[in-house]
């Protein structure tokens, strides 16, 4: 189901089923699926490789105003998330999901960095589920009480964390099974093994005064392999050295002076 044909109002794509299960916990659950009523994530959407449940945290409100803050103990500025309106959503979606739950990660920049690896756990599991803060965050009782997982997209604030729940399950879903057509291209992107692409070259052969590099031409599989990983540990080395650094240590190298 696309992002033209989901019902506002339920912000799901049906009855749960079998496939990786996303349940989202927000206030605004008409901004999904969003983009990933889009593209590959669109397209297993709609054949139930992996499946949306978008819960409206306002029907969860213990009151007729679907209040869902309040204002925060000791003072300051904005509203707080309260943890009972909360606490009892988690718990309806964790019934709906039927044992496919998953993970229950919340988005803050004081939590941990997402990266590649968290990335495919999750997809290795049967879902996940998102908690969307708003306003000043969530009652940290919740967060303890709940054992929630803190979760960061980097040094940056944003408005909530329906984009970040986009951000990571756009990261998810192209890892199942069945949503990538070639699979093999996996082992090559980004952080797969530990270092960033090599650069990637096209049509025409010359463009703007500049060559594709005759390697890439030579049809020496070994070459151009060869090639690859010399320029994907180049351009990790220059640009991340954090992760030069790991993956020296993992190649069981000496760091670098």
């Amino acid at each position: 189901m696309t992002a033209e044909n989901l019902p506002e109002a339920e912000g799901r794509t049906g009855e749960v089923g079998q496939g990786w299960l996303a349940t989202v916990l927000t206030i605004f659950p008409g901004m999904f699926p969003g983009p990933l009523g889009f593209s590959l994530a669109g397209r297993a959407l709609e054949r139930r490789i992996w499946e949306l449940d978008a819960i409206n945290l306002r029907d969860h409100a213990l009151d007729r105003h679907g209040t869902v803050d309040d204002t925060p103990f000791g003072g300051g500025p904005g509203m707080v998330m309260r943890p009972d309106v909360l606490d009892r959503a988690i718990a309806a979606a964790a019934e709906r999901a039927g044992g496919r739950a998953g993970p229950l990660i919340y988005f803050t920049p004081r939590g941990r960095r997402l990266d590649q690896e968290r990335v495919r756990q999750l997809a290795a599991g049967p879902g996940a589920t998102l908690l969307c803060g708003r306003f000043e965050g969530v009652d940290e009782r919740l967060l303890e009480a709940r054992e929630i997982e803190e979760v960061s997209l980097g040094d940056f604030v944003l408005s909530g964390g329906e984009l970040p729940a986009i951000v990571l399950l756009d990261a998810v879903v192209r890892l199942l099974p069945g949503v990538m057509g070639q699979p093999d291209s996996l082992d090559e992107e980004s952080f797969e093994r530990g270092l960033l692409e090599y650069p990637q070259y096209t049509r025409p052969q010359i463009w703007a005064g500049r060559p594709v590099p005759d390697v890439l031409n030579s049809g020496h599989h070994a070459e151009i392999a060869k090639w690859r990983r010399s320029k994907a540990e180049e351009v990790t080395r220059i640009r991340r050295p954090d992760l030069w650094e790991a993956y020296q240590a993992s190649q069981g190298r000496k760091k670098e002076e």
